[in-house]
Order: structure tokens, then C-alpha cells, then sequence
């Protein structure tokens, strides 16, 4: 068996119960804002008509409110999209009232408030009870890929590499959703589709560091896990390095220049490429290390066989 040395190795493991903490933190924070904030859920999930106008100057939004509440559209919601002549106004469902109808209403009542000439540029209508199944389809399809993940690292690697895996796409995806509840951004089937992107993402990352892991319980005949893990993390940290940089160049482009249209699709990868290369580094490998993870545990069959071998060299 190949003995290996890293010089300049990174002590990772010694900051694992100040990175525990503060993931619990953060964790236990997302979770009072979701409880209390809770999500800015889009057309997708809500069900409603949304209207999109153009006007030929700086549209001013304060007073497109107060003309939408004067005119009973209290539950108006309305902000810019893309540019500050653009601006999308989002509608609850109303019974008996088709979106075309509504849009020109709409239409009607902003061009006699403010006097000026208003584009249409679209309507949208989603019906509430497909927003509650694409809600319910979208939550299934989040708790199908953990069970999933679960399932192969068990098999793939040992069962409590699955379980720091798990926990650590568990605080991806809870980061993710408890920053999009502080800042109140819509939440729509873009974000949903960004955050499995994000479960993938941090997937990916986990799986290198824990094969490489797996690798070095082999290879190194000295040191206890915390040191091999150490070893492992030290030399996988600058793939992780890169892929994570060149990954956030492109998300950082989409979100500055990309538009609205696709502005938390960026957001959430952002933050979800971020929180799931440190997840990679401290939530999943200490979760592994804090349940006793050993050279036991991968390898029994190799330790096996030393054994028998040795009994047999035996007078």
C-alpha cells in the first residue's frame, strides 16, 4: 500500500464546529424568515394575469400604484422589467374576467391617469389551480432528488457520506430560499428550476471530495481521518477553486446583463454555487467526520485481508 505525503496541507477540519455553527445560524434564520416572510411566489405558483406596458419616458411607479388603487386594483403589484420605461404589473385572480379584457382595462385606466401614450407589450394568465400544482409538483420534485442522492452515495460510498451529502444540499437549497424570503424576490419556476440546478451543482462537488477521500483512506498508512481529510480537501481545493470561479464569471454576466426576465434564475445560482462549494468543503465532510467516519468503514475488506495474511506469516 502506496504511503502518501502533501506538504502544506490545509488544516479544513479545525474550523468544522465555527463552519457548523455558522451554517446553523444561517440555517435557523432562513427558516424564521420563511415562517414569518415567507416566499414572494411569481404568476407561476399564484395563479393571476400579468400585464406588460411600455411607456415613451421614465414610467414613475408611485404613481401607477396610487392610480391602480384608486381605481380598485389595490392588490396591484408593480415594478420595472428590464429598463425604467418597462414595467409589469402583476394581478390576483379575478372570477369571470378574461386577461385580454383586463389588460385593456388596465391599459384604459393608466393612459387617462397619467396622460401619456402606454404600449402594450403582453398579458399573461395563470389559472390558481395550476399554480398550486406546479407548487405541489415543484416541492415533490426537490424531495425526489434528496431521496435519490440518499440513495446512490449510500451505495456509491457509505452511508455516512450520504447522510453529510444530504444535509449538506439540504443547506444549499435552504440558504437559497431563505435569501430569496429576506429580499422578497419573486420566486417562479425559473428560481425552482436554478435551485435543482444548485442540488446538481453541490452534488457534483461532494462526490469529488468524497471519492478522493475514499482514495486517501487507501493510500495513507498514518494519521486519523480528521488528517486524511484534511489531505483530501487540500488536494481537490484548487479544482474546486476553479470550477467555482469560471462558474460565477458566467452566472455574474447573466446577472448583470442577462434582463430581468432571468434575473433570479442568476440570483440563485450565484448564491447556490457559492454556499455549495464551502457546503462541499465543511457541511458534508464534517458531517462525515462528526459520525465517526474510519478507514473501517470504506475499506473492511481490505483490512480483512491484511489481517489474514498477517496471521498467516505467524510461526
Amino acid at each position: 500500500m502506496q504511503i502518501l505525503q502533501l506538504k502544506n496541507t490545509v488544516a479544513f477540519m479545525s474550523y468544522r464546529k465555527a463552519a457548523l455553527l455558522l451554517s446553523l445560524v444561517l440555517m435557523l434564520a432562513s427558516v424564521f424568515s420563511l415562517a414569518t416572510n415567507k416566499l414572494n411566489f411569481g404568476l407561476d405558483f399564484t395563479g393571476g394575469t400579468l400585464i406588460e406596458i411600455g411607456f415613451d419616458k421614465t414610467a414613475d411607479l408611485n404613481k401607477i400604484r396610487e392610480i391602480m388603487d384608486t381605481n380598485g386594483f389595490d392588490d396591484a403589484v408593480v415594478k420595472f422589467y428590464g429598463s425604467s420605461r418597462d414595467v409589469v404589473i402583476r394581478l390576483a385572480t379575478r372570477e369571470d374576467v378574461k386577461a385580454e379584457m383586463l389588460g385593456n382595462q388596465v391599459l384604459d385606466i393608466l393612459q387617462s391617469g397619467t396622460g401619456e401614450t402606454i404600449d402594450m407589450r403582453r398579458i399573461e394568465f395563470v389559472g390558481a389551480s395550476v399554480g398550486d400544482e406546479l407548487a405541489e409538483q415543484g416541492g415533490l420534485a426537490m424531495l425526489t432528488a434528496l431521496i435519490c442522492i440518499l440513495v446512490y452515495v449510500a451505495f456509491r460510498f457509505e452511508w455516512r457520506f450520504a447522510l453529510g451529502s444530504v444535509f449538506a444540499l439540504f443547506h444549499d437549497v435552504l440558504l437559497t430560499l431563505g435569501l430569496f424570503s429576506v429580499l422578497q424576490l419573486e420566486f417562479d419556476l425559473t428560481v425552482l428550476a436554478a435551485i435543482l440546478a444548485v442540488i446538481g451543482y453541490s452534488l457534483n462537488d461532494t462526490i469529488v471530495v468524497s471519492d478522493r477521500i475514499r482514495e486517501n483512506f487507501r493510500k495513507v498508512r498514518v494519521g486519523g481521518a480528521e488528517e486524511i481529510i484534511n489531505i483530501s480537501l487540500t488536494q481537490t481545493l484548487s479544482r474546486t477553486v476553479i470550477t467555482s470561479i469560471t462558474t460565477l464569471l458566467v452566472l455574474a454576466a447573466l446577472f448583470f446583463k442577462g434582463g430581468a426576465l432571468i434575473h433570479g434564475f442568476a440570483t440563485a445560482l450565484l448564491l447556490g454555487v457559492f454556499v455549495g462549494t464551502y457546503s462541499s468543503v465543511y457541511v458534508a465532510s464534517s458531517v462525515a467526520l462528526a459520525l465517526g467516519i474510519s478507514k473501517e468503514d470504506l475499506i473492511p475488506e481490505v483490512i480483512e485481508k491484511e489481517g489474514a495474511d498477517q496471521d498467516e506469516m505467524m510461526p
